[in-house]
């Protein structure tokens, strides 16, 4: 039982049984969980649209959409891309096995189900998933703009800021997806020879070079692949700003990016900085532009970019 005024761990528990519905939920409460049922799969997507689970308990088989499918879709889904799923299954083919572990699934239980088993192997995943997590909050309060992708070029992870990064520097909501589309591309051409797999590449978006740029960082796994995201602003502009200013390197770039149309909020994100370190910025930018605000201050680079 968990401690008083300590956060209950919350089950999805999707079945389409009434019967086994209420027996694993009576077991799961005696054992300190917070439940939510759902009939089906389409009711679970639902619920995991307003409520994220710390684990989900997914049937295998029920009439419409079945386990597999809903564990597909459930992956798909930012929520709930990485809350352990365990199958319950009365099939004990290894082929019907391997399908539900293909789905994304971490685990699987033959029906009828052991409660002191199952409540062990949850007790694990949860564990593994609150240390997965850590690491992923670890970096991204370091400021690591990373991602992991499987060999198809599909996403396996990526730390908050990297998708806030590509959305912000990408300058649309989708942003994540172009920096998926240039890593498949490099995914593709990095068995060819001559190939430079440490060489930076860039992320495009409708054939235009965007100012996001990728590194690989070397593979995790048997199908993960470690990439850094980063956004570069041309490097001749911040020395033209750095120069007609007298600007510190940081001060160019904060410059260039507010002349780009970007706000302090996104800046910071583009940069790794926080908001009050991009306000000390552009005040010593004020000072050296001789300007009172950043729209005087834009004004001002776009000449100096426009005059060389």
């Amino acid at each position: 039982m968990p401690e008083a005024g300590h956060r209950r761990d919350i089950i999805l528990l999707v079945d389409d049984s009434p019967e086994a519905l209420g027996f694993l939920t009576e077991a799961l409460e005696q054992a300190g969980y917070s439940v939510l049922i759902s009939t089906s799969g389409k009711g679970a997507l639902g619920i995991v649209e307003r409520i994220t689970p710390d684990l989900i308990l997914l049937d295998a088989v029920m009439p419409g959409m079945d386990g597999f499918e809903t564990c597909r879709q459930l992956k798909a889904s930012a929520a709930a891309a990485q809350v352990p799923v365990i199958f319950m299954t009365g099939l004990t083919e290894t082929g019907h096995i391997v399908h539900a572990l293909e789905s994304g699934g971490v685990d699987y239980l033959t029906k009828p189900i052991d409660i002191d088993e199952l409540r062990a192997r949850i007790r694990v995943h949860l564990a593994n998933a609150r240390s997965a997590q850590s690491a992923r909050v670890a970096l991204d309060a370091t400021g690591r703009h990373l991602l992991a992708v499987a060999t198809d070029g599909h996403l396996q992870w990526s730390t908050p800021q990297a998708a806030r990064l590509a959305d912000t520097a990408a300058g649309r909501e989708n942003g994540l997806d172009h920096v998926l589309t240039a890593i498949t591309l490099w995914m593709k051409d990095r068995t060819r020879p001559g190939f430079a797999q440490d060489a930076a590449f860039p992320v495009m978006i409708g054939g235009v070079e965007t100012a996001l740029q990728l590194a690989f960082l070397g593979s995790i796994g048997p199908d993960e692949f470690l990439f850094r995201l980063t956004a570069t602003a041309q490097r001749n502009e911040e020395d033209i700003l750095r120069r007609a200013f007298s600007l510190t390197a940081r001060e160019s770039e904060v410059l260039l990016w507010i002349a780009r149309g970007k706000a302090n909020r996104d800046i910071g994100e583009i940069l790794g900085l926080s908001a009050r370190t991009v306000n000390k910025h552009l005040e010593q930018i004020y000072v050296k532009l001789g300007v009172e605000n950043r729209a005087s201050a834009a004004v001002k680079a776009a000449q100096a970019l426009h005059e060389v």
